[in-house]
């Protein structure tokens, strides 16, 4: 397959007439055109570094008060209560409809930081990966690459208090999650060679110290919730002494293999300590606006050189642009200031450069940049558009961000395999009839 660029943003930055010829999955060569199929802007596609699929379901149904003030601990509380609903082939349905809005937003893979795994009160299936398999399940269906992070989840808190409720249909023992792990692996077989498995030791009020260090003995990346609510540093601080992030930085090996995934609340010490780690700090800007967890310490985190991503987290909206945006604008709130973000390059092209590089790292994807032996994910912006007429540049992903929309989106590639063909998701129509069957039911029994 050949691909030619009007414009295209290579590592070495932006170049006019571009041909990339794709082959087996990966860039087989990239340089001056030679024909092939025609596209406006061509970039590198980002991985979204984590998401919970199943929350998809849920948008629209927490935007109300429940008793007191409302928090991130009574959206909980909700979400546990819709888990009694989720059948495993709801859970295939949903996780397909998420994959094909991630696909349509402009994302060239997804990292499943994947929870749910027993039936209604933690019964265990027969396989005990069936959920793992919806997951791949859905990846095959609409081909978008996957990077499944099996979690393990073991305890209600860091007093080490027993699973109850919603919880346990998420939780494992250590022998049981390296179980699940290998079922995981057998489902994952099935897929083409871009999909990659890594794990997900939930938090570190989920998961013993012990666990912690199986977990991060195993292959593949390593991603774990921390320091997302003030209450769960609280909780930390009580158990320990120390914050989350300084706890997870002198007791874990934190390398790059690591993407720490929120981390909005950090003193300047660990931000700083976390850049210089070189693990990935992995940022939900909606979701995080959505559950009111505060705003990441951006600014501090870059100028320190900290490598970061972007996922899509609760899937409450799933919009490449917007994520892009509301990581800038939350900046510009917290600060009282413009353009945050910004260095010798626009605030577009940092973010974007940013969770291009740190999505691929985060989901131990080789991917992450338009050059030769890296998987083809890439993505195609329509610059016929008025708001496009004239941009080049850094201006062509500052007006997709701030000014446009993922409408801009016409073409996407997934390793090679071309999911969105001009604007539309090629499983579209068949992947949304099966979501709004689950969501018809859900809203009898919600």
């Amino acid at each position: 397959m050949l691909l030619h660029a009007d414009h295209a943003l290579l590592p070495q930055g932006w170049a006019r007439d571009v041909t990339v010829e794709v082959a087996n999955g990966r860039i087989a060569s990239v340089g001056p055109a030679r024909g092939g199929m025609r596209v406006g802007c061509l970039l590198p596609a980002p991985v979204n570094l984590h998401s919970h699929s199943f929350q998809r379901a849920m948008a629209g149904l927490t935007e109300y008060r429940t008793a007191g003030q409302d928090s991130f601990w009574t959206w909980r509380s909700l979400m546990y209560r819709f888990l009694e609903h989720l059948s495993p082939q709801d859970v295939g349905a949903i996780a397909a409809q998420v994959m094909v809005e991630m696909a349509e937003a402009g994302y060239g893979a997804i990292t499943e930081f994947h929870y749910l795994h027993h039936g209604l009160g933690g019964e265990v299936y027969a396989d005990r990966a069936e959920m793992a398999g919806q997951i791949c399940a859905a990846a095959q269906d609409t081909g978008l690459g996957l990077t499944l992070l099996p979690v393990l989840y073991e305890r209600g808190g860091c007093d080490g208090r027993a699973l109850a409720g919603g919880q346990l249909r998420f939780g494992n023992d250590l022998d049981g999650y390296l179980r699940l792990r290998e079922g995981a692996a057998r489902h994952l077989s099935a897929l083409p060679q871009d999909a990659v498995l890594g794990q997900a030791p939930h938090s570190l009020r989920a998961v013993s110290e012990a666990s912690l260090t199986a977990a991060a003995a195993l292959a593949g990346p390593i991603h774990i919730h921390v320091a997302e609510q003030v209450a769960e540093v609280e909780e930390l601080l009580a158990h320990t002494g120390q914050r989350p992030v300084d706890w997870l930085l002198t007791h874990a090996p934190v390398d790059p293999r690591w993407c720490l995934i929120h981390a909005t609340q950090m003193e300047p010490s660990e931000t700083q300590a976390l850049a210089r780690s070189g693990a990935v700090a992995g940022l939900c800007p909606i979701t995080e606006a959505n559950l009111g967890d505060g705003i990441f310490d951006g600014a501090r985190y870059m100028a320190a050189g900290g490598a970061f991503g972007i996922g899509s987290d609760s899937n409450v909206r799933i919009s490449l642009s917007e994520e892009i945006r509301m990581l800038e604008y939350s900046q510009r709130l917290g600060l009282k200031a413009r353009a945050v973000l910004a260095d010798h390059r626009s605030v577009g092209r940092v973010i974007f450069d940013g969770m291009v590089q740190g999505g691929a790292q985060a989901a131990g994807r080789d991917a992450g940049a338009i050059a030769v032996g890296k998987w083809a994910d890439l993505v195609a912006l329509d610059g016929s558009g008025p708001d496009m007429a004239g941009r080049v540049g850094d201006r062509v992903l500052d007006t997709f961000a701030f000014a446009g929309d993922d409408r801009m989106v016409r073409h996407l590639w997934s390793a090679g395999r071309h999911i969105v063909q001009d604007g539309r998701h090629i499983a579209r129509d068949q992947v949304r009839t099966r979501f709004a069957a689950v969501m018809a039911r859900l809203a009898t029994v919600l």
